[in-house]
């Protein structure tokens, strides 16, 4: 029988974690039930964080954001939907059921190349914050997502949030699946504009063994976007480059729900449509 662990508060939660590194952390579990389900094999105890009432606030300061992990789906669609991209992505995760139980830091620990809001965080120049007994450290996503559902997370660590700067722009979240509803990524994108910069962000979800920012995409947009002209309409022939330049990022695979040839040309149309509702916000003429 698996041992339930109940922490009331984080410092407690993070006393246990150093003591049973064995024990999975769990909060919504709707990802940790799917995989016990396939292996039939339980872990000797389970953390359960959904009584850790700290893990379960987001706050906005300073220009930047913090989202704890325990912060579910449901919640960020309706409360930070200011955030277009990441409610959008929240609200494409399964049912309502789900949403309702899913939190943000389970998304992030389990570092699944679909996890829909894993590209968001890309785009967004997301840091995830750790802690333990000893230290609070905050690791780049890029260093922090190293292989399919592979982490550098410390084994007496737990994912406490998830912080970004905030950018005043617009930005967009687009993802296709075998089905419309309730469905695993076969590809999703993420674009953000950040006009201070003046960049184009675009981060691709379910087409590498990470989350990846198509980095040539991004210099090919923003050397076309007239950041100091916001009515000059994007012309086609740059979204149909842009889409090109998004699929050459991807290093997709075979497997159950899509040909790796297929995922490719997934992130091509999807990165045009994101990046041309993006600039339909700025109210200029879509590519």
């Amino acid at each position: 029988m698996t041992n339930e662990l109940q922490p009331r508060t984080l410092d407690e939660a993070l006393q246990i974690r150093a003591a049973r590194p064995d024990a999975v952390p769990v909060a919504g579990g709707t990802d940790l039930m799917v995989a016990l389900n396939a292996a039939h094999e339980p872990p000797p105890a389970l953390l359960d964080l959904s009584r850790v009432t700290a893990l379960q606030d987001w706050h906005r300061d300073e220009g930047s954001v913090f989202v704890g992990a325990g912060v579910t789906f449901a919640r960020i669609g309706r409360e930070l939907a200011s955030f277009r991209p990441l409610a959008e992505a929240a609200r494409s995760v399964g049912s309502h059921q789900i949403r309702n139980r899913a939190t943000i830091g389970g998304n992030i620990a389990t570092a699944s190349p679909a996890g829909d809001s894993l590209p968001v965080l890309a785009a967004y120049g997301a840091t995830i914050v750790l802690a333990s007994v000893s230290r609070e450290r905050r690791v780049p996503w890029g260093a922090f997502f190293v292989g399919p559902k592979r982490t550098t997370l410390a084994p007496d660590e737990l994912v406490t949030g998830v912080e970004w700067p905030v950018v005043e722009a617009p930005g967009s979240f687009a993802k296709v699946g075998t089905r419309n509803a309730m469905v695993i990524a076969i590809a999703n994108v993420c674009v953000q504009l950040d006009p201070n910069a003046r960049a184009v962000r675009l981060a691709l979800g379910s087409v590498a063994p990470t989350v990846v920012r198509a980095s040539d995409a991004e210099a090919f947009a923003s050397a076309e976007v007239g950041w100091d002209d916001p009515e000059r309409p994007l012309p086609t022939p740059v979204c149909v480059e842009f889409g090109r330049l998004a699929a050459v990022a991807a290093r997709p695979i075979d497997d159950v729900r899509g040909s790796a040839a297929y995922r490719m040309l997934a992130v091509d149309v999807l990165a045009q449509r994101a990046l041309r509702w993006t600039f339909s916000d700025l109210g200029e003429a879509r590519c």
